[in-house]
């Protein structure tokens, strides 16, 4: 019976694992390989992506939309596809090839049919009553350093545990083991079968390639300094689940040994925990035994209560050593040699590299956009795209259309801050002291730009009264 128990318990392991990790796959994919341009729900640096299946499919090229998501610019150069032939006129930039499955592509497109937009998390409000939404990226170099350490501390572990279960090996193979195991078989069976369990689940998500398997950045594929590997926070998770079973398993070999240990020599077994338990605390505290007090009793006494002189412990005269030495290292390193940067002068550092990434990153996304170069917006796709953004985001104060509310009529010749596109695109950037708020920190620059273009390609509509100098068109 109790065999048929373990079996049972084996088969809902295996079924939890398959559930959850395929439940995952299609996410953990978009994330490391679409979500940099895209966004499921709405047009991002590429196009909206809900539904993107149904339209390749209505228009009879479904097969081709793997073509296209592994490389977009050789499926266009066919002519083969009209769906790639409209998508390709979305951005200037054409998406890179993506090093991808059929499978892969599927999964992908399985997560984002079933997207439900999830509940924002939304920071106070600003002074000017706009809410801003949180959004958490991993930071794969600190991940991918978690990692390395966890794949270290696994190595360890498991090579502690071939060696204690070597060492037990060698323990029993007397007559005297065999029999002792043999009487304690029952107890020991449950204990074995559960880490057999633990041990198939671990091989069964470890196997699979699911979102517990990490994706790796292909040559051509990834951004600057990027790094060769994403180590997602659930990828972590998975890994340090796995030390924790590994250190169990070695903990419980550890016990099994001490206890076989006993049986074969249980005198000197105590005899050297005593002298072990004597070595730390002498260590620890550098304590008189109790026998040699005698020689450290003081020549005084209160109330016949006499003092003893003992050392201090060693621990803490180590460590006020290794502070002493800290602060020499210190001071030659910052302040005398100045072969290390201080707070100030890191973070300074810091920013200026940070300044240095993002100019390359818009440079490589076409985004290198900004007040001195924007340049007026005329064809439809991009004005349609700057009306979605600008109801998403201007109408509680210029209503919908442009006429003014708590902000000025925008479709009239008036302007504050000027009528050029450059004029626009900068007040849209940076915000205004009368209580503009700033949307560099949500929208990219290519979206300024078309909401700036759909603003002056309103028609004049009679609103609120005129704000600042008249601009003649």
């Amino acid at each position: 019976m109790k065999k048929y128990f373990n079996i049972s318990i084996a088969a809902i392991t295996l079924f939890i694992g398959t559930q959850f990790t395929f439940a995952q796959d299609g996410e953990q994919l978009f994330k490391a390989k679409c979500n940099a341009c895209h966004m499921v729900d709405k047009n991002s640096t590429g196009p909206v992506l809900k539904g993107v299946k149904q339209k390749w499919t209505d228009a009879g090229e479904a097969e081709m939309l793997y073509d296209w998501v592994k490389n977009s610019t050789t499926l266009v150069a066919t002519g083969k596809s009209q769906m790639a032939n409209k998508i390709q006129s979305f951005s200037p930039s054409a998406m890179a090839p993506q090093v991808v499955s059929n499978e892969e592509i599927d999964a992908i497109l399985g997560y984002i049919d079933a997207y439900t937009p999830p509940v924002d998390v939304a920071a106070p409000p600003s002074a000017d009553g706009a809410v801003t939404n949180v959004i958490t990226v991993p930071n794969y170099k600190q991940n991918l350093t978690l990692f390395y350490w966890l794949i270290l501390a696994i190595v360890v572990l498991i090579i502690g545990i071939i060696i204690m279960s070597s060492s037990i090996t060698s323990l029993v193979k007397s007559d005297y083991f065999k029999r002792k195991i043999e009487e304690n078989s029952a107890k020991n069976s449950s204990t074995i079968n559960v880490v057999l369990v633990l041990i198939g689940f671990l091989g069964l998500m470890a196997a699979n390639n699911t979102s517990l398997a990490l994706t790796f950045s292909y040559p051509g594929e990834g951004a600057k300094d990027a790094t060769w590997i994403l180590v997602e926070d659930i990828d972590l998770y998975f890994m340090l689940f796995i030390n924790i079973i590994l250190l169990f398993v070695l903990l419980y070999l550890r016990r099994m040994f001490r206890d076989f240990m006993l049986m074969v020599r249980p005198e000197a077994v105590k005899l050297k925990k005593e002298r072990r338990i004597k070595k730390i605390n002498v260590i620890l505290t550098d304590a008189v035994a109790i026998e040699e007090e005698h020689t450290i009793l003081m020549q005084h006494e209160y109330d016949g209560i006499r003092e003893l002189d003992n050392n201090l412990p060693p621990w803490w005269v180590w460590g006020f050593y290794a502070t002493i030495i800290f602060a020499v290292i210190y001071i030659f390193n910052f302040h005398i040699l100045r072969t290390s940067d201080l707070q100030i002068q890191a973070y300074d550092k810091e920013i200026a590299q940070s300044k240095i990434d993002v100019d390359a990153y818009l440079s490589k996304m076409a985004m290198n956009v900004d007040e001195t170069n924007a340049t007026l917006l005329t064809d439809a796709r991009a004005i349609s795209s700057g009306k979605a953004l600008f109801g998403a985001n201007c109408v509680v104060c210029h209503n919908p259309k442009g006429e003014g509310n708590i902000g000025p009529n925008l479709t009239d010749d008036a302007w504050v801050y000027g009528p050029d596109v450059k004029d626009l695109f900068k007040t849209l950037k940076y915000g205004t002291p009368n209580g503009m708020p700033e949307h560099a920190s949500k929208l990219n620059p290519i979206q300024i730009q078309q909401v700036a273009s759909f603003v002056l390609s309103l028609p004049i509509i009679k609103g609120k009264e005129p704000q600042g100098k008249i601009y003649k068109k």
